[in-house]
């Protein structure tokens, strides 16, 4: 029986901003000594970093230029901020869950500014239980990230559908810890991550869609 609805928060619940993003990293290369190729894999490799603790640590990483830094993230901490608006339907999905009695979480990665900012978006107040990865020190798929989230929800795994695009192996991190993972993607398109294209499992493409799959709390069929 399910007892609790846990979703991702980027391409889930709002949309990442791509375009943003690219124009910043750009900005963010420009800033460092490093030509185009060794700046991205050094952006790679310093992806924990940004997403489990402060970014200005990650930034120097990087090799970002002292006097640039805060300018840098002040325009990421906007960036996000125009980007944490809801998807359609997905706050009122959010409240009919609750009033069917569902406990709800949200577990993220991502950088300081989100939680920093989550009291001024509309899904401010909607979770039993939010997990932030650059505030808790762990990131999808590790297990404990997802432990976390149904300790503070008192819940089981067993009794959590996880709600996600997939990013980060956070479908399969959820199943390994015993929850029942469900695929977000846009209507008439494939999944984002191509290795999600074959998902066995059940996939709305809305939130509002959830509320099929569970209504008495008992799985359905979303494929």
């Amino acid at each position: 029986m399910i007892q609790a609805v846990i979703f991702d928060l980027w391409g889930t619940l709002v949309d990442w901003p791509v375009d943003p993003s690219r124009a910043l990293n750009e900005r963010l290369r420009l800033a460092t000594p490093h030509e185009p190729a060794e700046f991205e894999r050094l952006f790679r490799d310093t992806y924990r970093r940004r997403e489990t603790g402060p970014l200005v640590d990650a930034y120097r990483l990087l090799g970002v230029r002292e006097d640039v830094l805060e300018e840098l993230l002040d325009q990421r901490r906007e960036n996000t901020r125009a980007a944490l608006v809801p998807q359609d339907g997905a706050v009122e999905t959010l409240v009919e869950l609750r009033r069917r009695g569902y406990r709800l979480g949200m577990i993220s990665v991502c950088t300081e500014e989100v939680p920093e900012l989550w009291p001024e978006t509309p899904l401010h107040g909607l979770f039993d239980a939010e997990v932030f990865s650059a505030t808790c020190g762990h990131m999808k798929p590790d297990a404990e990230i997802y432990l976390l989230a149904t300790r503070k929800l008192a819940v089981e795994p067993a009794a959590c559908l996880y709600v996600g695009d997939g990013a980060n192996d956070e479908l399969a991190g959820a199943e390994r810890v015993g929850m029942t993972s469900v695929l977000v993607h846009r209507d008439g398109e494939e999944p984002v991550w191509p290795e999600l294209r074959d998902w066995a499992g059940p996939r709305v493409t809305s939130i509002p869609q959830v509320l099929d799959l569970i209504p008495n709390g008992t799985l359905t069929d979303g494929r």
